[in-house]
């Protein structure tokens, strides 16, 4: 199996076999090359090179690839500097919790259960946990939780340590039934699977725009429900305004789609990077980056079962993520295998003490041959 993407366009790969993209994830030349372009012409002209208008467009640039990424209207695409920014809104932003039931997974990422953790210490909401097992489907317990108290679900569609996978259209018609909204986090899904935010109807799917999606930190991407379009965000800036450098500092002014939720001048060196990246991926399409990660997490566990390493959950599982693969072997002391990976050049993460590969279209099947090697 070959790489999807030329595996030139990444200098580490010289060096390292890296199957850890779930964390930070290595760029693509042609990130690299729009972020010298950027600062090269651009930012270290100040306003020489980059009028009010210019500014503006960046962000309708980069706007028109994230509504093809995520299927959904572009006045619905909110552009921000991270997705803990809109995360730690939201308690602030949807219709009064008080007494009533979040639902969230204890080993979620912490930025998707914190805001709701801090609500409910000041009693104004109850965090209740569905566990991640995996001899259970986390859908389908999070859909046995619901009931006529539960206000809102907030989870992430990947989870981060794990790979399990929700089925986000079951789940959002399950909250349906008893009034409940849903909040998504797509940051470990996003450019890896198909994210259909139009079929999903959730309330808000945000993702941190690195990762699969190719950028560097320092911009993040969501898509707002239109039921969100007429709220003012909790927390205002100056950019939401209509026309932002009409600079009126008397009155509230926000555009009249999900404009209004981008605070202030962004990281335009990671959105240069960023709409670059998209423009790759959309290329590739989402299929095939899918079935390539697959192919290739059936061939390691495949070879690494017979060596006594187990996933999280089985690739026949509908729960099972392609991308990320979490391995745990009885008898093998966490600390010990990723010293021997370390040792190897192999380079991926601990997470929930086992240990987690995440596969991007670069790798190929040789990176796969080194880590059987190395884990055997």
């Amino acid at each position: 199996m070959t790489a999807l993407i030329p595996r030139t366009h990444y200098a580490s790969l010289a060096n390292c076999v890296y199957l850890n993209q779930a964390s930070l994830g290595l760029l693509g030349e042609p990130a690299v090359e729009a972020m010298h372009q950027f600062v090269d012409d651009v930012a270290r002209h100040g306003n020489l090179n980059m009028s009010d208008a210019d500014e503006v467009h960046y962000f309708d640039q980069l706007r028109a690839r994230a509504a093809r990424l995520f299927h959904a209207d572009s006045d619905r695409i909110a552009i921000l500097a991270s997705a803990s920014e809109l995360l730690g809104q939201i308690p602030h932003l949807i219709a009064s919790t008080a007494g009533r039931k979040i639902l969230a997974v204890p080993t979620d990422f912490p930025a998707v259960t914190r805001p709701w953790l801090r609500l409910a210490a000041s009693g104004d909401c109850q965090v209740h946990f569905v566990e991640d097992d995996p001899a259970s489907d986390l859908t389908t317990d999070l859909i046995a939780a619901l009931d006529r108290q539960t206000a809102l679900v907030a989870v992430s569609c990947v989870q981060y340590a794990t790979g399990t996978q929700l089925d986000v259209p079951r789940l959002r018609r399950a909250a349906d039934q008893v009034g409940a909204r849903l909040v998504v986090d797509s940051t470990q899904a996003a450019g890896a699977l198909a994210i259909d935010a139009a079929a999903w109807d959730a309330d808000v799917v945000v993702s941190s725009g690195y990762k699969w999606l190719g950028g560097h930190g320092g911009v993040a991407l969501a898509v707002m429900n239109p039921s969100l379009l007429e709220l003012t965000p909790p927390l205002l800036g100056w950019m939401g305004a209509p026309d932002p450098f009409d600079f009126d500092a008397t009155q509230i002014l926000l555009a009249d789609d999900a404009r209004r939720y981008t605070q202030s001048t962004m990281s335009y060196v990671s959105m240069a990077a960023l709409t670059a990246s998209l423009d790759q991926l959309l290329s590739l399409g989402e299929a095939p980056i899918e079935k390539h990660a697959r192919r290739l997490a059936e061939m390691l566990i495949e070879r690494v079962s017979e060596r006594g390493w187990q996933p999280f959950r089985e690739l026949s599982d509908r729960a099972a993520s392609p991308h990320i693969v979490s391995l745990a072997r009885p008898d093998q002391e966490l600390e010990a295998t990723l010293q021997e990976l370390q040792t190897a050049n192999i380079v991926c993460s601990s997470r929930g003490g086992r240990v987690r590969i995440s596969l991007a279209p670069y790798n190929d099947e040789s990176d796969i041959e080194s880590l059987v090697a190395a884990l055997g």
